[in-house]
């Protein structure tokens, strides 16, 4: 049922107009790329995240958007209109920092209505707007309260509201939960996750957060040293990687470098550096070039363990178990097989006794839960 609902969001998503673009899109610090040729569209009332390590250039491509930096060279529309020289304040954004940004010496609700006041919108509308937005991030008991009076959870609550106030058409996430603790977090995704649904606006949020770009985006883009390596939805990013680079940086991944040694119908066989024979199953975009360079993905979830050899002809493979990390719900064994290669595997706990270290072991997977990618 869950997958269908995404699938039926998506559809839909894609019959949405456009309210970002960007095209063919350069910007250089110190004749260095921090955005090298980005294309990107972003379809009105989707959250859309920029996913990254830092450095890569996910900030300054909101920045781009936002109009607090400029194109070097390419085009930035939003809603079809060509932004080029358009300063930030005549934009339909507005930006939520992750250091929240918020007036020290104003109080809740002036922090909100200062952008209403400097647009010198009449006091009715300003109060009516401003109660409206305490409303949504559930602050209005809090509003004769200065910064310094609030917890984290709760400026960034006070900066949503200040950014939503003036109803922009996209609202840009610059890391906006980067500096909450983890129970904190994952409150505030939920929240972001209801607002998003209550307003229907065109979310973009920059994260280096993989968990958190995974749980409430419609789609990412993860990006590299300036380019995006893929874009599509949280299932096809971590499901299907298109690049060695999205299998590392989304999630856990065992990473096995090799050439095709074989091709069947439904089957290619892969030899890699270490001296395993990896059978995956072809999709289509699977290289299939004899002697081609590629790199096999496998999830850690995806690897089964034996305590006897099982009745598995392919990807079966003898080990000893090296370290046990208990993790609550999971747990995470590292397998050292015969080769002297390692590898990770996580599987549920089901609260039976765990092996020790240094325990005879067979660990496999099946040829569709793994994964060819071209080097």
């Amino acid at each position: 049922m869950a997958q269908t609902v995404t699938q039926d969001r998506g559809e839909m998503m894609a019959l949405q107009p456009l309210d970002v673009e960007l095209r063919n899109v350069f910007k250089f610090f110190n004749q260095e790329p921090a955005v090298n040729g980005v294309d990107l569209d972003v379809r009105q009332g989707e959250f859309f995240s920029i996913l990254g390590p830092s450095g890569c250039g996910k900030t300054t491509l909101l920045r781009l958007i936002a109009g607090f930096e400029e194109a070097d060279a390419g085009r930035v529309l939003i809603q079809g209109q060509f932004m080029t020289n358009v300063p930030p304040y005549r934009r339909p954004v507005n930006t939520v920092f992750q250091s929240y940004a918020l007036f020290n010496h104003l109080n809740v609700w002036d922090n909100i209505a200062f952008g209403l006041r400097l647009k010198k919108l009449r006091k009715p509308e300003i109060e009516r707007r401003v109660k409206e937005a305490l409303k949504l991030v559930k602050m209005e008991s809090l509003r004769s309260r200065f910064p310094n009076q609030l917890s984290g959870g709760q400026q960034q609550r006070v900066a949503l509201a200040r950014a939503l106030v003036n109803r922009p058409s996209v609202l840009l996430l610059d890391e906006p939960l980067g500096a909450l603790d983890l129970k904190l977090r994952k409150e505030m995704q939920v929240e972001l996750i209801n607002l998003h649904k209550e307003l229907q606006l065109t979310f973009i949020m920059v994260t280096h957060d993989q968990e958190e770009a995974l749980s409430l985006s419609d789609r990412i883009a993860v990006i590299n040293q300036g380019k995006i390596e893929q874009i599509g939805t949280p299932s096809q990013i971590y499901e299907f990687p298109r690049t060695s680079f999205v299998a590392d940086f989304i999630g856990d991944t065992n990473l096995f470098s090799g050439e095709i040694i074989g091709v069947e119908a439904s089957t290619i066989q892969i030899e890699t550096k270490t001296g395993l024979t990896i059978v995956v199953s072809r999709r289509e975009e699977t290289p299939t070039e004899i002697t081609q360079p590629v790199v096999v993905s496998v999830r850690p979830e995806k690897i089964q363990l034996s305590l006897y050899p099982p009745n598995f002809p392919h990807n079966c493979f003898e080990g000893r178990l090296i370290n046990i990390m208990y993790l609550g719900t999971h747990v995470n064994y590292v397998v050292e097989l015969l080769n002297g290669i390692s590898i990770n595997v996580l599987q549920p706990n089901t609260f039976g006794s765990l092996p020790d270290p240094n325990t005879p072991i067979y660990a496999w997977w099946a040829e569709n839960d793994c994964l060819a990618i071209c080097q």
